[in-house]
Order: C-alpha cells, then structure tokens, then sequence
C-alpha cells in the first residue's frame, strides 16, 4: 500500500510541474494580435490619442461690451473646439496695462498660442516680446501689434475706410461737410482713415469739419456727438463717418435726440447687428463697411496651430469687407 501511494504522490508532483510550466510558458510569450484588432487599455495615465487636446490658447480682446468682440470671442471658442484645444478668453475692458498684465498671466501658466487684439497697437510691444522670448506664438488678430507677432489677421481695414468714403462722396455728389468719429490708437482705426481719407481727395468739394475720438463706445460718441451738433447750426453737417458701429449708432442717437437727423447721414464700418438694424430703419444711418470677426478669429486660431507644427505663414493676412448698404441690407447674412 505504501508502493502505490508513494508512486500516486509522484504521478501528481510530476503533472503539478507540468501544468506549472504550461501556465509560464503562456506568461511569459503571450500572443500579439494583429495591428487592426489591437485595443490600447484605458487607465488613468494614458495620453491621449490626440495630442492636439492638450493645447492651451490664450485670447485677450479690448473689450465685450462691443458685440464685435463678443462675436470674436465666439469664433474664438468654435476654433479651438476644431483643432481639440482649450482656449481661455479674457477682456481687457480698453486698459492697456490689464492687457499687459493678462499677457504675462498667459505666459506664466505657460499656454501654446495667445491671440492677441491689441487696446494699444504700439503700447503692447513689451508684453509681446516676452511672449516671445517665452517661446510662445503670438498672432494678432483684427489690429496690428509690435513687438513681433508671427502674423496679423484682420478685415482690409483700408478698403472698409474707402468704401466708406466713396460712399459718401457719391451720395453727397462730391461736396459738402463731414464730421469724423476716430477711434482707439490701433492700425485698424488708422488705416480706416487713411482709406477714408484717400476716397474724399479726389472730392475737394468734400470738407471734414469736425474730427473727434469716440473711443469705439456708443455712449462716448453719442456725447461728443451732442457737442458737435451744438458747434454746428442746422444745415452745416451733412454726413458723418464713424470708425465703428457702435460709435456710429451714438451718432445716430445724438442727431435724433437734437431733431437734426434728416439732414445728414451716417455711415460706420463693421457690419454689427445695431447698425444693420438701423439701417433697415431706413433713416440716417445709411450704411456699413462690414467685417466679419467670426471667421476672422477662426483663421488667426489656423495660424497659431500652423506655427505650432512648424509651418510657414504670411506676416499679413486680409479679409475682404463689404459695404452695406439701405440697398442690399437685405442680403447681408450677419454675424
């Protein structure tokens, strides 16, 4: 009896051993599946599949009490949601040194990409340079910016002030006099005047008769608007242009409120839904220079990403405008 359960408890060690060694062989030579049918395992720690997702931009505006720039920050948000980023907006409510400050905070929580629309064309080159010397792209978008952007991306500013201004020579069979709305000190604004300006050269009839800042803001216009009128007697303002809507639809506030808005016109630039619906009204706000900021944004987003992949890009790039007018409002399919 001892033989047979001695050769029993050697016959089950010798299958122990090799069941053992069945069990390690598969262990340690598992099989590969084929490359289309590999299903990488979820954990924690996993990176992405793309790594596009891990982009962070920063955009900071002028502000976003202009729908402008509200329709901008949208574009902005549809952009980054296209290429798998994050995209963090902040306003710079007009200060220049906020603007600043957010610049250095972009740089400080080490994004990939700022956009940049500039409160001061000139006055942001130092924030720009440390962007830059951080290593971080910065695209301009909409105005131009020192200090050594990759690109600017903006609406033909040029074109928007002389379409303006051919329209109101044509309107005013070359003659008569023009009040003029400037805005902030960016190249968007200096360029709309030149265009203007160029336009009513070939008009000598044509006399600018008051030139005011309105800062882009509605209310400020709207007041400096009063103050002009009140300069002015009846019959010696015929037309007015205002380097934005907004300023212009505070133009348009001021002439109505004095009772003087049948004798003189308005035309502004960008194609904001106020001004469209003015124009619409059929009264004295005649017409626009309409720009279009959500894809304006959307192609400054394009850029930044191509700078990040090492591509080459234009230091300039242009949207076409189109002017809007009692005409073909109709048309204008809006932000």
């Amino acid at each position: 009896m001892k033989s047979i359960k001695v050769i029993s408890y050697l016959f089950f060690v010798l299958a122990l051993v090799t069941l053992t060694a069945c069990f390690s062989s598969t262990t340690l030579e598992p099989s590969i599946p084929s490359e289309s049918t590999v299903t990488p395992v979820a954990t924690e720690k996993a990176e992405p599949a793309n790594t596009e997702k891990e982009v962070v931009v920063g955009f900071t505006l002028q502000n976003l009490s202009n729908p402008f720039f509200v329709a901008m920050s949208k574009g902005a948000t549809a952009g980054a949601m296209l290429h798998g980023a994050d995209v963090i907006t902040v306003s710079a409510e007009g200060d220049l040194d906020k603007q600043t400050a957010q610049i250095k905070d972009f740089i400080a929580r080490k994004v990939n990409v700022i956009l940049l629309n500039a409160v001061d064309s000139k006055g942001i080159a130092g924030a720009v340079s440390q962007a830059k010397a951080a290593g971080i792209p910065v695209i301009a978008v909409d105005v131009g910016a020192d200090g050594g952007v990759n690109t600017v991306v903006t609406s033909d500013n040029y074109l928007a002030g002389k379409l303006a201004g051919e329209y109101i020579v044509k309107r005013l069979n070359g003659k008569g006099n023009v009040v003029v709305i400037d805005g902030p000190p960016v190249s968007a604004v200096t360029d709309r005047i030149a265009g203007f300006e160029e336009a009513i050269k070939a008009a000598p009839g044509i006399q600018v008769v008051a030139k005011k800042n309105g800062h882009g803001n509605r209310d400020i216009s709207l007041s400096m608007m009063e103050t002009i009128l009140q300069a002015y007697k009846k019959g010696e303002i015929d037309a007015v242009f205002a380097t934005n809507d907004p300023s212009g639809v505070g133009a348009k506030i001021a002439a109505e409120q004095a009772g003087r808005d049948k004798e003189m016109f308005i035309v502004g630039v960008d194609g904001a839904p106020d001004a469209i619906k003015a124009i619409k009204e059929g009264k004295s706000f005649a017409a626009t220079s309409a720009q279009y900021p959500f894809e304006m944004i959307k192609l400054a987003m394009d850029e930044g990403f191509k700078v990040l992949k090492g591509e080459k890009i234009e230091s300039l790039i242009k949207i076409p405008v189109d002017l809007i007018t009692q005409d073909n409002v109709e048309t204008y399919k809006g932000w």
